[in-house]
Order: structure tokens, then C-alpha cells, then sequence
């Protein structure tokens, strides 16, 4: 009543400055801004004024006030009753109690730059002012005793709506938060009506004779009479009496609850600071009201069961998912131990991701609550949070419940919603039974392993199991038949073998038409899978192994050797056992056909044909592998006489001991084999195969053979080696001629003079000219010609050839006797004879050389002899006409 404005520090420190000379009647202090507006007096009388105060800055050690004018709604002086002011300290309403409302547009800190209108008129005293700002569009809420109205001040020309025709009593109304969406509150006595700027909101059915009304942080605070008191009368009747008791009550309007209710002796307002209610009553006494923090709240609500509340209010309060999934658990145990499963299971749901699954799975692991464990088990498969175990549990729940639909709706969700493992599925529906399920699954997410493991092992759909195969791509259709070939070749062995022609030849994935039809492929890369590894699969299959075979070489003529094998193995068994001879000519034909092709393997050929006995394929082995002697002992195993001499005459030259061994076998043959011995002596005599003492040797072992038998064989051999003594005698005489005539040859040379009488170059053949080179052995050259062909100046170029051989065997005879001398030293003194031996062997040294003997009787000093004439003969004279 003073005029003083007190102010409050949080440490409850006073202190004051003089606003007003007579008293100050309203205050409204910014939130966001340091600016304080007031409305008071200073003189008698109805002349109120509205100053707007700045407290950081001071003038005299006061508040500087930085602008005062008259509070005056036109000519007619009038009590001010409420007053509001925009955050933005662009518009200020002064509410006054002739109806009307003074707006001041512009900065309300200077006159200059503001201008004030009068934007309501009417008879009713204005109870309440509120700005509201919503992006760019500002509204200013207008309340009387009878109506509430609604200006757009955006808009040039402020339209007005009315909202209701209802009003409130003086402070009986408010302005949410934003977070409410800044509705705007009237607190009449039935109820408590919300507005927005367009429409009444929603109401609260709060009963009392309402004298004030504030909302902070989300809390509707009200104050209303304790006692009943008669119905609004007079604008100024709100005075409550000091035998009156007030109740104040702050409400949570979005968790609907009441958060505080008490009785309080003549309150004379309430003030939000510091995050607290401080209320101030007529007594000079202020009370603290503190808000409790949210985890007090929520266990005083646990302690009472209001588990939903706990819900609402820990979300307003934005608490995080961990304390949310907290009071689910919570709450879901307290439904638990209710017996409400159903709404026990809906709130461990939505722990879902914080609680461990297995605490809710052991609590209805008992048959009579399996329904609600399938709808745990569901929402953990929803959220891809389940792994095999309880994907295995879920399907064993739907078994038990024999719920087939719900089974389906979960195989046969979409892709792209399968939140489970779809391996363990198919082995649960598969040991449940539920094979046609399983397939199902299978088919659709392709595993191929397992769907045609049920085909064949569970279903014996051996037909479905094949057709299956024969779509899959060209690699899992080449290793599911590996798997899977010899148990579909049991059942369907044609429909197999023709998959496996196609697998093993130019594969294509089979399409049901209608995939042809909307499938628009490019041209596909063939593959061919290696038939040779398909051939087990036939193994109790001949017949489908033939046809398959032949198949392959058919369409692939460089098929692998195991493919030839395997099918001349088939032919000569189909040979074997055939009993009709045109046939069997015809399966013999093609078992050599098949040989000469030159596709088997050689050793394994020759096994197969010496298991089945077949000669024919036998001989042609042996010949093309070069076993001549197998082939004469084939002959000599099966008593053919004839055969052994023809295979001497065909192979002899290749192998001359053919002829040795044939003559040794009949040798030891007691039957009469003259004819064939006779035959086998001629070729041995006509090329000189065996000695005849090795000859007599041999045939003195059969005692059918005669001398008679030789007898021819002899008189041939003695015969040609009569005429062989002849012609060595023969060519002796000549040698010793020659050599007699070389002799007096070197004598003459060695003492007369040589004439050289050539008148040829032998070189060139031209007319010999000085300067000239004459040799001994009577050949003469040009100088040039001999410079140009001469390879040493010692040397006659026409004689080096010649010469140069003999002295190379005379050095090889040296060189051999001298090796012979080591060899038989080293011989005599090693204690390991045959490594000696074999060592020289490798070396060469026992290789066959030809070389020059000197006649008989000329033994004695030939070598040195022939050497003296060597050296004589390439004695000459360089001689310059």
C-alpha cells in the first residue's frame, strides 16, 4: 500500500525501491527478458500509471524506469484490472474494468516507437489477458466475467472470435506452456476450460468456488474456498473472510493426478520461481512448495499400485527406455502375481529389448499359460530379437496348441518380415511333424539341403524331390545330386539318368511356364559337371549306366578316360555273359572299338580285358603297348604253336630274343615240334641269332628233337664258317701285300730323292704355278690354295681326313689297353666287384668300338709299326720353284 516494490533473492534476501508515490496495484515480470512492467499510483483518484522498469541498469541506486504513461482507455478514467505483456516486448494488453482492452503495439520500453489503441470495448470487467505466439501468428486471449475472446494481432485489422460465452473470475485464468500447446486456461466454478485460438478445448470437471488459477511446468495450480459461498456477484467479491479456509490443489492435467492438496489460511498469491510454488499468505508467512524428483514420484506410485500413472508420468518426465522397461517389469509382476497373465505378458512385451527374454519365458513355461508365451515368443520373432531357442520354443507352442493358422501366418509372413532362424524352424516343424510346413519353408527361403531331406526321408516324394533339383542353379544341383543321386536312382532311375545326361552335357535350370513367360534372361552360360563323378551313382543300375555313358561319349568325344574305362568294363561284362555268337561278335566288336580309340587307360584296359578273358583286346594291348614278349607268351601260355612262330616273324625285328625264347619253349615241349623247331633254326641261322653250341644246348633238353633235326642247321653253319676261314685267309695275304709294298715304299723314301712330277693343283685342279706346295704323298698345291684349305702347315690338306682317323684309333687302342689294365687292377682290389663293374658300365667304357686289327701273325710291334708309318707318310717338303 506504500508504493514499494520488494524484491526476493533464492537466498531470501529483501530488498525494496519506491515505484509509486500512493501504491502499486499490478505487476507482470518477463520471462526471458530483464524488463519489469507495473501498474500503480501516484496521486488521488482513479489515475493509474504504467511504468516499465529495467533492473540491471540503476538510476540513483533504483531500478532505471524507462518509460511512464497514463493507463487510460479513452476520455473516461477507469481502475485497471489485469495486464499482460509479449515476450517480445512488441505488444502490451491492459485489461480494465469498463470492458475494455488498451493494446500497445511497438517497443513497450519507448514512447516513440509504440502506439496504443483501444482493442476491446464492452461492459463486462476484463478478468484475464494472455498472448500467445505460434510460429508467426500472435493471439492475445481475452477474458471477462461472461465471455472469452480471441484476437489474431497478425492480421492488420486484429479479428476477433469468440470463444465461449462463459467467462471466469478475476486471476482465474492462465496460459499453458508450449509443451501443452500454450492453450489458454479459464477456471470458472463447474469447470476448467482450455481454449485454443480457434476452439474450446478439452474441460476438467474440477468443482469450487475458484480464486486463482496458475499453471507452471505442466501443473494446474488452483485455489477455491473450503466452504460453500454464494455465486459470483459483484467483479470484487473474491475477499474471503479470516474464518474462510482456502484449499489449494495442483493438478497433473496430462498424468491426471492430483500432485498436491492442502488448506491454507487467506493466501494471498502464488508465485513460480526457482522450479517451486511459494505461496504467500495474509499474515506475511511465505510457503515452499518443492517438486519432488521423478524417481520419488514413481516409487511412491509403485508403493500404491498405480503402475499406469507411474507409465504416464515417467514419459512426460521424457524418463529413459531403461527406467521405462523398469516399471513395465514392474508392473507386469504385479499383474503376474494378480493372475491377470494376459496383462502381465502385454507389459512384459514392452520390456522387450532391456529384459532378459528368459526371465518372462520361466514364468509361463507351465501348459496352462503356453498361449501367453506364444504371444511373448511372437513379439520378441517381430522385433528380430529371438534366436534359435526360442524360435524352436514358439513353433513347439504352436504345436501343442495345435494352432495350424497361427503356424501359418508365421511360416508364411513376408520375406522381408521373417524375424526368426528359418533352419531351426524347419528342424522343429519336421520332428513335429508338420512336414508339409516344413517343405513350405524350405521351398521359400531356399535351403535346398533340408527341403530335399524331407522329400526323400520323410514324404518318399522321390518324383517332387527331382523336379526340384532339376530347377536349382547348375552348383547346387551338381552337389545335391552327389548327395541325393543314388536314392533317386533306386526309385526313379529314368527321370535320374536324364538329369544327369543334361547335368553332365549343357545344363539349363527347368522354368514352369509361366516363369518363362514373365522371365526375360539373357543367354546363360553353360556349365558341365565332370560325368566321371556321377558314375557311382549307377552302381546298381547297369543298364541306365550304359545308356548313360554312351550318352556321354556320344555328345562329348573327349570325355575322361574314367567314362571309357567304365564302359568297356560294361561291354565286356555284357560280352562275358552273352550266349548268342552273332551278338556276341557284335559286343566284341565294340569292345575293340572302343580300344583302339585310344580314350582308356592302358593298364586298367588291360586288366578289365585279362579279368574277362577277352584274347582279341589282350593281343591288341599288348601290340600297341610294344609287349611283344607278353604277346608270344600269351601264344605260349594257350599251346599255339603257330601263333608263337608268326608273332617271331611279326615281331623279331624289334625283338631278336623273340626267336631265342621261341626255340627255348619248344625245346621244352615232349610233343613232336620238329616242324616248328625247323622253322625257328632257319631264321636263328639265316640272321645269325644264337651260337650253335648254345643252339645244341638248347634243343638237348627235348628228347622228341633228333639230331636229324639240326642236322641241316649245322651243315650250314659249318659251310659258312668254312667260307668265312677263306676270306679271312684271303685278306690276309692282301694285307701283308699292302704291307710289304708300304715298306719298301717308306725304305724308298727314306733314302733315294723324290721327284715331284705334278703338274695339277689338287685342290683347284689348275696348272700348277710358283710359288707351289708339294707333300710326300704325291699331292701338290698352289701356295694360295694351300694357305686357304690347309688346316696346319705339317699337313696335307687332301690325306688330314684320312690320316686324322687312324691316328684317332691308334689313340683309342692305347686308351683302351690302358683302361683295361686300371679296370682289372681296380677290380682285383675292391671289396664291392659289382659296383666297379657298374660304375665303369655307366661310364660307357664297355660300349662296342670297331676299330682296325692287324692280320694274324703281325701281333708283335703292328701298333708301333703302323705308328712309324703314319708319321712317315705325313713327312713333306715345302718346296718354292
Amino acid at each position: 500500500m506504500d508504493g514499494q516494490i520488494w524484491f526476493l533473492t533464492r537466498s531470501l534476501q529483501l530488498s525494496s525501491f519506491q515505484a509509486y508515490k500512493l501504491r502499486v496495484t499490478h505487476l507482470y515480470q518477463l520471462k526471458q527478458h530483464s524488463i519489469l512492467v507495473t501498474v500503480g499510483q501516484d496521486e488521488q483518484g482513479i489515475n493509474p500509471l504504467v511504468k516499465v522498469w529495467n533492473p540491471d541498469k540503476r538510476d540513483s541506486g533504483n531500478p532505471l524506469c524507462t518509460r511512464i504513461f497514463p493507463a487510460i482507455p479513452g476520455n473516461k478514467p477507469t481502475e485497471v484490472s489485469c495486464l499482460s505483456v509479449h515476450e517480445n516486448l512488441n505488444f502490451m494488453a491492459i485489461g480494465f474494468t469498463d470492458g475494455s482492452v488498451v493494446l500497445t503495439k511497438g517497443d513497450i520500453t519507448r514512447d516513440r516507437h509504440s502506439k496504443t489503441l483501444t482493442l476491446h470495448e464492452g461492459t463486462c470487467p476484463i478478468t484475464g489477458l494472455a498472448f500467445r505466439q505460434q510460429s508467426k501468428v500472435t493471439h492475445l486471449f481475452v477474458a471477462t466475467l461472461e465471455k472469452v475472446h480471441c484476437y489474431t494481432l497478425s492480421v492488420k485489422e486484429y479479428p476477433k472470435l469468440e470463444l465461449d460465452t462463459h467467462g471466469c473470475a478475476l486471476r482465474c485464468s492462465a496460459l499453458t506452456d508450449p509443451s501443452q500447446d500454450s492453450q489458454f486456461i479459464v477456471a470458472g466454478d463447474e469447470c476448467v476450460y482450455l481454449y485454443q485460438p480457434d476452439e474450446r478445448g478439452p474441460c476438467f470437471a474440477f468443482d469450487g468456488h475458484k480464486l486463482l488459477a496458475h499453471w507452471h511446468r505442466g501443473y494446474l495450480l488452483l485455489l477455491t474456498r473450503d466452504t460453500k459461498s454464494p455465486n459470483k456477484s459483484e467483479f470484487g467479491s473474491r475477499e474471503t473472510t479470516p474464518s474462510e479456509k482456502q484449499i489449494l490443489t495442483i493438478y497433473d492435467l496430462d498424468n491426471k493426478f492430483i500432485a498436491y492438496s492442502a488448506s491454507f489460511d487467506d493466501i494471498i498469491d502464488v508465485l513460480a520461481e526457482w522450479g517451486s510454488f511459494y505461496i504467500l499468505t495474509r499474515d506475511g508467512k511465505m510457503f515452499v512448495l518443492q517438486e519432488k524428483d521423478t524417481q520419488t514420484k514413481l516409487e511412491m506410485l509403485f508403493k500404491k499400485n498405480l503402475f499406469v500413472m507411474a507409465i504416464n508420468l515417467a514419459k512426460s518426465q521424457h524418463l529413459d527406455s531403461d527406467g521405462l522397461s523398469e516399471i513395465f517389469r514392474q508392473y507386469g509382476d504385479h499383474l503376474y502375481v494378480k493372475g491377470d497373465h494376459d496383462g502381465a505378458i502385454q507389459q512384459y512385451i514392452r520390456t522387450i529389448r532391456k529384459l532378459e527374454p528368459s526371465y518372462v519365458i520361466r514364468k509361463f513355461l507351465d501348459a496352462q499359460r503356453i498361449h501367453n508365451l506364444t504371444a511373448y515368443l511372437q513379439a520378441l520373432h517381430r522385433q528380430s530379437l529371438a534366436n534359435a531357442d526360442h524360435t524352436t520354443l514358439l513353433l513347439n507352442c504352436y504345436t501343442k496348441l495345435k494352432d495350424s493358422s497361427k503356424l501359418e501366418e508365421f511360416i508364411k509372413s513376408s520375406e522381408s518380415e521373417v524375424h526368426f532362424d528359418v533352419e531351426i524352424a524347419i528342424k522343429v516343424l519336421r520332428q513335429a511333424g508338420y512336414h508339409s510346413h516344413a517343405v513350405f519353408l524350405a521351398e521359400r527361403h531356399q535351403h535346398h539341403k533340408w527341403y530335399l531331406k524331407i522329400q526323400l526321408e520323410d514324404l518318399k516324394n522321390y518324383q517332387e524331390a527331382l523336379r526340384y533339383i532339376g530347377r536349382l542353379p547348375f552348383d547346387q544341383a551338381e552337389s545335391n545330386m552327389k548327395r541325393y543321386g543314388k536314392t533317386l536312382m533306386h526309385h526313379v532311375p529314368d527321370g535320374t539318368t536324364l538329369l544327369l545326361k543334361g547335368l553332365c552335357t549343357d545344363y539349363q535350370p527347368s522354368r514352369d511356364a509361366m516363369e518363362r513367360d514373365s522371365l526375360d534372361r539373357g543367354p546363360a552360360v553353360a556349365k558341365k559337371a565332370n560325368s566321371e563323378e556321377f558314375i557311382s551313382v549307377f552302381a546298381n543300375n547297369p543298364r541306365e549306366l550304359r545308356a548313360f555313358l554312351e550318352h556321354m561319349i556320344e555328345v562329348e568325344p573327349f570325355s575322361s578316360q574314367g567314362v571309357y574305362d567304365t564302359l568297356l568294363e560294361l561291354r565286356l561284362q555284357d560280352w562275358a555273359h552273352e550266349q548268342d555268337s552273332e551278338r556276341k561278335k557284335v559286343l566284341q566288336g565294340a569292345a575293340l572299338s572302343l580300344l583302339r580309340s585310344d580314350n582308356t587307360v592302358f593298364d586298367k584296359a588291360l586288366v578289365l580285358c585279362q579279368m574277362h578273358n577277352f584274347k582279341e583286346g589282350v593281343l591288341y594291348l599288348y601290340e600297341k603297348g610294344k609287349l611283344y614278349q607278353q604277346i608270344m607268351h600269351y601264344h605260349m601260355q594257350n599251346e599255339e604253336y603257330g601263333k608263337v612262330v608268326e608273332a617271331c616273324k611279326r615281331y623279331g625285328d624289334q625283338e631278336v630274343c623273340l626267336w631265342e625264347q621261341a626255340l627255348g619253349y619248344f625245346a621244352r615241349k615232349e610233343e613232336d615240334c620238329k616242324a616248328y623247331i625247323s622253322q625257328v633254326l632257319e631264321h636263328i641261322d639265316q640272321n645269325n641269332l644264337m651260337p650253335p653250341l648254345l643252339v645244341v644246348q638248347t634243343l638237348a633238353h627235348n628228347s622228341t628233337a633228333t639230331l636229324s633235326v639240326i642236322k641241316d642247321y649245322l651243315i650250314n653253319k659249318l659251310q659258312r664258317e668254312s667260307q668265312q676261314i677263306e676270306d679271312d685267309e684271303r685278306k690276309i695275304r692282301q694285307y701283308r701285300e699292302e704291307t710289304a709294298h708300304l715298306r719298301a715304299e717308306i725304305q724308298e723314301l727314306r733314302s733315294s730323292a723324290k721327284i715331284f712330277q705334278k703338274t695339277k693343283c689338287s685342290m683347284c685342279n689348275s696348272p700348277l704355278e710358283l710359288p707351289s706346295v708339294h707333300f710326300l704323298c704325291n699331292h701338290s698345291f698352289h701356295q694360295h690354295c694351300f694357305e686357304s684349305y690347309a688346316e696346319s702347315e705339317a699337313e696335307c690338306p687332301t690325306c688330314t681326313p684320312e690320316n686324322r682317323k687312324v691316328m684317332d684309333m691308334l689313340r683309342a687302342q692305347d686308351q683302351k689297353r690302358d683302361l683295361h689294365d686300371h679296370f682289372t687292377r681296380q677290380l682285383r682290389c675292391s671289396n664291392d666287384g659289382f659296383s666297379v663293374v657298374a660304375d665303369y658300365f655307366g661310364r660307357g667304357v664297355f660300349n662296342k668300338l670297331t676299330l682296325v686289327t692287324d692280320p694274324p701273325g703281325g701281333k708283335v710291334g703292328a701298333g708301333s709299326l703302323e705308328a712309324d708309318l703314319q708319321r712317315d707318310l705325313l713327312i713333306h717338303t715345302k718346296r718354292n720353284a
